[in-house]
């Protein structure tokens, strides 16, 4: 279904979270389940630290109010061509406990102990000799220009190649899966993680899952870490909508779109809800009252006017249903979990919000 008009502010309804917190959705990666057969690694080392975390700080909270950065926050040694990589891909996230004795002056050492991990799950569990030409290459490296604040640590990039098997020189190996972790704007949490932990609380992946089960069973035993699937509240998606459409593009702006899902139906049944990007500027214009910052009661009255359009073309009622799916110019997310960044100016600004999430779902 398609918007008629243009919507207008009209008087509020409360907001209500149209689903479960994103909290009630954590499933760790490595434990087993029917739909990831990932054996659970303990996390000692890191349980004791999590118990200092948490006397240390509040949880379960949602912010009133988000920062929205009007510039690109991109540090001047960020890599053009690895930046552009991770932009319009769909990647899947997950949070992740901070890793104990991690070091980044080992990251060659790490590609390679990996590099045989890998290989050997391939393999069946056959042994695999720590050296050897596997034709699986990975590689881990330092992504650098990803931090919200100089307190951030850096982010890690982390790839798998299959060797060309063809006796060409100089044949390039292909890349067939990516993922990388980051922490961006998560001083609050740093504060209160133990010296010998690393914290890159946000994991992106992209790529087959068995390579994702794999590379996570590997970080949870070497580092004593946990990853857990961040799913996407509809309360956030409400939040990202919002907030993506105030920010601005120097390209074609895309239309907003919200997805929601109809309950209790035999047949899944999903409403599309497209709004041009002029009509959805002009109508937060109207909402937001101090620009750069976005609170909730602001995310409720944007909502609330879109809902009330709809409901006057088409008589359906949408906060009634679920909402699934926000796609702006800036990027889309699923409540699933996934998530497609489409601009580089905005990059900082979305990993900000997707670190917050991450933290809290730790917590």
């Amino acid at each position: 279904m398609r918007r008629s008009g243009r919507p207008s502010p009209r008087g509020r309804r409360p907001q209500q979270d149209m689903g479960t917190p994103d909290s009630l959705g954590m499933t760790p990666l490595g434990r087993k389940t029917a739909e990831t057969g990932i054996n659970f690694t303990s996390t000692t080392r890191f349980s004791r630290g999590l118990t200092f975390i948490r006397t240390h700080t509040l949880f379960g909270q949602s912010p009133a109010r988000r920062i929205i950065p009007q510039t690109s926050l991109l540090q001047e040694n960020a890599d053009p061509q690895k930046i552009a990589f991770l932009l319009r891909k769909q990647w899947t996230l997950y949070s992740v406990t901070p890793m104990y004795k991690f070091s980044y002056g080992n990251l060659k050492e790490y590609s390679r102990l990996l590099s045989a991990f890998v290989a050997a799950e391939k393999q069946k569990g056959l042994a695999v000799e720590v050296g050897n030409d596997l034709g699986i290459k990975v590689t881990l490296s330092a992504l650098l220009g990803l931090k919200g604040t100089d307190q951030d640590q850096a982010a890690i990039l982390v790839q798998i190649a299959s060797r060309s098997q063809l006796p060409v020189e100089n044949a390039e190996d292909r890349v067939v899966w990516s993922g990388w972790f980051c922490c961006v704007s998560g001083d609050d949490f740093l504060e209160n993680v133990p010296e010998d932990f690393t914290c890159l609380s946000l994991f992106l992946a992209n790529g087959a899952e068995s390579y994702t089960t794999i590379v996570g069973t590997w970080f949870q035993k070497t580092f004593d870490c946990c990853f857990s699937r961040l799913t996407i509240s509809p309360l956030n998606l409400a939040w990202m909508a919002a907030m993506w459409t105030g920010c601005e593009v120097d390209s074609h702006m895309a239309a907003t779109e919200l997805v929601f899902s109809v309950p209790c139906l035999p047949q899944t049944l999903d409403i599309s809800y497209a709004i041009h990007p002029e009509d959805a500027k002009a109508l937060w214009d109207t909402v937001q009252k101090t620009p750069g910052e976005v609170t909730q009661e602001e995310v409720n009255l944007f909502m609330d006017c879109l809902y009330s359009h709809f409901h006057r073309h088409f008589k359906i009622h949408l906060s009634a249903t679920r909402l699934v799916k926000v796609s702006t110019s800036i990027a889309s997310a699923h409540c699933d979990g996934t998530i497609k960044i489409l601009h580089s100016k905005h990059l900082i600004g979305v990993l900000m919000l997707l670190t917050e999430l991450a933290i809290s779902q730790i917590q």
